[in-house]
């Protein structure tokens, strides 16, 4: 994967109830767990990969309930944005 994206990792206010918004309003980004595809994909590690820890022991290894995760794939950086943009602006 020569054009293959980042990680991108970035904090919405809200909690975790905002992120399962986000997540639901995600239009595009796939929804999973697996980082590292050739498809964009958003994450929620709160309502998600790490729902059963304490909020303490997400909290211990830096998962707070409003940390979305997001891996960049080949789609075109616009659509990926447009898509982010849509998502923040629709769950808020």
């Amino acid at each position: 994967m020569k054009r293959g994206g980042g990680l991108v990792t970035f904090e919405i206010k809200g909690g975790l109830e905002q992120g399962r918004r986000f997540l639901d309003a995600i239009q595009m980004l796939s929804l999973t767990a697996n980082l590292g595809d050739t498809r964009s994909i958003a994450t929620h590690p709160a309502s998600t990969t790490h729902a059963r820890l304490t909020t303490e022991a997400r909290a211990e290894t830096g998962i707070t309930d409003g940390l979305i995760r997001i891996s960049a794939g080949l789609e075109h950086i616009d659509d990926i944005v447009s898509d982010i943009d849509h998502a923040l602006n629709a769950s808020a």
